[in-house]
């Protein structure tokens, strides 16, 4: 059985804390700055990775794996919408929490694989920055298409996608990543972006604790449906991710982080867009479902579920 990380304990204690109504908080300036650092410093991790790759052998491969994860909200909307009989604007707005992605997830693997000295894949971060777009876009047609009501505003929304915190400063990141490692420049950055990594992340998951506690109620009044499918769901779309990283020919720890990033769902990016796009949507559901369920699913238990999942892929493929 795989070791526990000790960065995940900060999540289950802080779950603890919220469930025993303990007075614990987190000054929400120190959130945002967490979450600032984090998208910077998975970014700048990633750029300095790529750097070793040549960009035209990498986009072909990100962008074929971007639109295949298309198919991830494309699958969950007729599960949600006819075997849970949830409304059109909450099945397509869950849809478009769970194909897109969890950069606090990915941030788990990467952990996770630093602790096995596992290598992986640079341009992993190019493809969740990527996979963002086509998920929240496919999510509100979705939730839209046929429907009656004001007709999204397409500009506005793709405006809010594109320009917002998590792309922009992962994308950012990349960029001076990527320059820092073409040009050798490494080393006045990493001891702020590398070796912080791990303390600024647990920091965060304490934080992500006591808000999942926070939505457990929200979780539980939809019943038993909606907390398997926070479950299965992310298995599946986590196998069907390991299965590409195999077929793609990533390394076991390139196609252990595509597997995450399949199965993880958003509860930032996403929940700001369906605003926008899907107004009549009860964001209560939404995030409830993707940080009170798959969020602690996967960092705790998915995590080590997905490297199995690449192990087996590239231990048959001998």
């Amino acid at each position: 059985m795989a070791t526990i990380q000790p960065v995940v304990l900060f999540f289950v204690f802080g779950v603890l804390a919220g469930v025993i109504k303990s007075d614990l908080k987190i000054p929400e300036a120190l959130y945002k700055s967490l979450s600032l650092f984090l998208l910077i410093a998975i970014g700048f991790k990633g750029g300095v990775s790529m750097a070793k790759y040549e960009i035209m052998e990498v986009l072909p491969i990100a962008l074929s794996m971007v639109v295949l994860a298309a198919l991830i909200p494309l699958t969950a909307y007729p599960i949600l919408r006819f075997i849970g009989k949830f409304t059109q604007a909450d099945a397509g707005a869950i849809s478009a929490h769970y194909g897109s992605v969890s950069a606090v997830t990915f941030a788990v693997g990467v952990a996770f694989l630093a602790a096995k000295d596992e290598p992986s894949e640079g341009y992993m971060v190019l493809i969740m920055a990527l996979m963002e777009i086509p998920a929240l876009v496919t999510g509100t047609i979705l939730a839209r298409a046929g429907a009656g009501g004001e007709k999204t505003k397409w500009g506005k929304l793709m405006h809010e996608i594109l320009t917002g915190t998590s792309l922009y400063l992962l994308i950012a990141g990349v960029i001076i990543g990527y320059y820092a490692g073409i040009v050798k420049l490494v080393s006045p950055l990493d001891k702020m972006f590398m070796d912080l990594f791990m303390g600024v992340l647990a920091f965060f998951l304490l934080e992500m604790g006591l808000l999942a506690a926070s939505r457990l109620s929200a979780v539980l009044k939809k019943g038993v449906f909606i907390v398997s499918f926070g479950i299965l769901f992310p298995l599946t779309a986590g196998f069907f991710g390991a299965y590409l990283g195999w077929l793609f020919g990533l390394s076991e720890g390139g196609t252990m982080l595509l597997a995450v990033l399949y199965a993880s769902c958003s509860y930032i990016a996403a929940p700001a867009a369906m605003r926008i796009a899907v107004p009549d949507a009860d964001p209560a559901v939404s995030i409830g479902a993707s940080l009170g369920v798959t969020f602690p699913f996967n960092i705790f238990i998915g995590v080590p579920i997905y490297w199995e999942m690449s192990h087996w892929f590239h231990t048959i493929a001998v």
